[in-house]
């Protein structure tokens, strides 16, 4: 007969309360996160992926690597979401090779495709080129993709990425310019949370793509002459510095906000 009173005398022994252990992986988790964060060298470089933001300012500001604001940097739930979206493209690139199309997603050297100018101070990366495939579209085509949460992908599916994102469809018309795919673009959206995939063909535009690349020499140019560019935003508590909805489009927030209103101009 087993004692449950052995060593304790007339009463059972305390319990320890049995760990959290949720809460432990997920700090865990966090903690690797943000150390890989943390070691990853700043981009010195205008990103075409950002070219699209409201303020030129903001553009400079992640050009030059400035610090962001205390309390500003990526959180590790932003992270996963991140790495989330990642993961989702590299699936629906290879679903699409599943279909039959000849997706071209990196060089031999096993790099992704893309482009330098401005003598290495402007750059882009694109998702992949579309050489053949089973639907009818125009080949070659640059092809771009998204993984989006379902609010997000709803707002792409209903207004379309060039209204819906227009940060996005100024990366598509620089990319379609630089690397010479005027074809209409197939940009394809994954809903995160359903697997729902949403596609459109984007005709290539010219001025936005001339726009936008001005908009890369003036950051480079004023950088150079240690010069700020206008803010957006007339006052801090803007949606562009603050972030949320304006005009039909979300902004994030500011991460140099604090900073630039505590500039002189």
């Amino acid at each position: 007969m087993i004692d449950l009173n052995h060593g304790s005398g007339a009463q059972y022994a305390t319990s320890r309360p049995t760990p959290d252990i949720t809460t432990a992986l997920s700090d865990a988790i966090d903690i690797g996160l943000g150390a890989r964060q943390r070691s990853e060298r700043p981009r010195r470089y205008v990103s075409s992926s950002g070219l699209g933001r409201a303020c030129q300012r903001q553009i400079q500001y992640d050009y030059l690597a400035v610090p962001k604001d205390e309390g500003q940097d990526f959180t590790p739930r932003t992270l996963r979401i991140f790495e989330a979206g990642h993961r989702g493209e590299d699936m629906v690139a290879s679903w699409m090779r599943l279909a039959g199309f000849d997706l071209r997603t990196e060089r031999d050297d096993g790099r992704q495709f893309g482009f330098t100018a401005l003598g290495g101070r402007f750059k882009g990366h694109i998702d992949g080129c579309i050489v053949s495939g089973p639907v009818q579209m125009s080949y070659p085509a640059l092809w771009e993709t998204k993984a989006l949460g379902a609010s997000s992908w709803k707002d792409t599916v209903k207004r379309g990425v060039i209204v819906s994102k227009p940060v996005y469809a100024a990366q598509i018309a620089l990319y379609q310019a630089y690397l010479d795919l005027p074809n209409p673009a197939l940009f394809t959206a994954l809903n995160r949370d359903t697997m729902e995939i949403y596609a459109e063909l984007v005709p290539f535009d010219a001025a936005l793509a001339q726009q936008m690349s001005d908009r890369a020499v003036a950051v480079v140019r004023a950088s150079d002459a240690q010069d700020l560019l206008p803010r957006e935003a007339a006052e801090p508590t803007s949606v562009v510095c603050k972030g949320g909805m304006a005009a039909g489009h979300w902004h994030p927030p500011c991460a140099w906000a604090q900073q630039c209103w505590r500039a002189k101009s």
